[in-house]
């Protein structure tokens, strides 16, 4: 993921990942934003160490939401994904029938 999608791609991932239940699989998500399981891996590592999901080993495992995502900041996010530009977020890759990208971009416009 390049740094200046990097954000709205977790955005739109937690967001994802609140609304579904049970722990989502890096293939799931990384299907989901066209790239690479290895890729959403690294990335949830920044928000797994700063709390806001956790990881599930074994059958049935994958990412969750470990914390209470109305406390949690853009700018949290962003400081857990390591995006060094604030200002450079936008969507790499549009997808106007995810009606969770177009709010995210709603909120971030």
């Amino acid at each position: 993921m390049r740094n200046d999608s990097r954000l709205s791609r977790m955005l739109h991932v937690l967001l994802h990942m609140a609304r579904h239940e049970g722990a989502m699989t890096s293939e799931t998500i990384a299907a989901m934003l066209g790239t690479n399981p290895v890729v959403v891996r690294r990335t949830m590592a920044g928000l797994r160490e700063a709390g806001y999901v956790r990881s599930e080993k074994g059958h049935g495992g994958g990412w969750a939401i470990a914390a209470d995502l109305e406390t949690v900041s853009l700018l949290d996010v962003h400081r857990a994904v390591g995006g060094p530009r604030i200002f450079a977020i936008g969507s790499e890759h549009s997808n106007p029938d995810c009606a969770v990208e177009a709010a995210v971009n709603e909120a971030l416009a």
